[in-house]
């Protein structure tokens, strides 16, 4: 019978080839068992990535819609705090002004319109909030500050009544200061500095957005500020020396400031259905996610009981091809002949 063999050089190299593909088997399987991933995708997907691609995609859209919508969630509910400042603070002070404008001694009078002074001041801090790095009630010029200050307010509130000697004058003055449009020389052009724009919507999702249009401009907010500013100038000297006058601004502000707060409740409750809206996309984007991260992890995940089998099997057959090389290399013609 004949039989074939193979010479030592062709036996010494065909050894240092199984034991090359044994180690890369064997590296292969240790990435897969402390990954968790399997290392050769192309077999994994039997050579069609459009599956897995497509995930891939999806999970990056929703990375992006994830940054998009925490950014939206932190500008909303910054400005709902800031409006629970103003609304807080428009609350409080308009029925003790319209006390003090109507039975108010002129003690009272001064004491009420020093407080509302100082609201005026604690309201524009809060309209000037930041979300961020961003102005959130300056539209799309995110970069500048809403309001000026309230000195400046004050001050062209006083400029727009000057001459006026009663309460009425000096109310229709002040409401046409604050009422009129931009390039009326009014609360637009000398203190408020952001845009007429709104700011763009924030996206949440696929066809999914949510938008937050509010500024600082916006007239239920000029209009508490204008209640405010109304008392406030009279702890600045407003028709001095006409009591009376000056309880009559008291409670003209006072009502100015009862008739803003519904439309601030309006404005907070809008701001609350946009807070809902973005936690519903977060919820939404967050569960998706989590579905296609299973359906990928079906694809590229490797069985670890599988696995180790494999590791094991392949650990054996390493040590095998040793035992087997070192006893190769033992080999005689003494030995072979004996």
């Amino acid at each position: 019978m004949t039989s074939l063999t193979i010479g030592d050089m062709a036996q010494t190299l065909a050894l240092r080839r199984q034991n090359s593909d044994l180690k890369a088997t064997l590296n292969r399987l240790t990435e897969e068992m402390t990954s968790g991933q399997k290392a050769d995708l192309a077999q994994a997907t039997s050579g069609d990535f459009r599956a897995l691609a497509g995930i891939d995609h999806s999970l990056a859209a929703l990375g992006a819609f994830k940054t998009s919508t925490a950014e939206a969630g932190l500008f909303v509910t910054t400005l709902q705090q800031g409006l629970d400042v103003v609304q807080g603070l428009a609350s409080d002070a308009a029925p003790a002004l319209s006390q003090a404008g109507t039975t108010g001694s002129p003690t009272q009078v001064r004491t009420a319109a020093f407080d509302a002074r100082q609201r005026l001041f604690s309201a524009v801090s809060a309209m000037n909030l930041r979300a961020g790095d961003r102005y959130a009630l300056s539209g799309v010029a995110t970069d500048r500050q809403p309001l000026s200050g309230a000195q400046d307010i004050l001050d062209g509130l006083k400029g727009a009544i000057a001459g006026q000697v009663t309460v009425s004058g000096a109310v229709a003055a002040a409401d046409a200061w604050f009422d009129a449009p931009a390039g009326g020389g009014g609360f637009l052009d000398s203190v408020y500095g952001g845009s007429a724009t709104a700011l763009a919507p924030f996206r949440l999702g696929e066809g999914d957005e949510a938008s937050v249009t509010l500024t600082a401009a916006d007239p239920t907010l000029r209009e508490t500020l204008k209640g405010l500013a109304l008392a406030g100038i009279v702890a600045e000297g407003a028709l001095a020396g006409d009591s009376a006058g000056q309880a009559g601004l008291l409670q003209a502000a006072g009502q100015r400031l009862l008739a803003a707060g519904s439309g601030m409740a309006e404005l907070r409750g809008n701001l609350g259905s946009t807070e809902g809206a973005i936690a519903a996309a977060e919820a939404h984007n967050g569960a998706e996610a989590a579905a296609l991260q299973t359906a990928r992890s079906a694809i590229t995940a490797a069985d670890p009981y599988e696995t180790g089998t494999a590791l094991e099997a392949a650990r054996t057959q390493l040590e095998t091809l040793y035992t087997l090389t070192a006893r190769l290399s033992r080999l005689t013609l003494a030995d072979y002949l004996r």
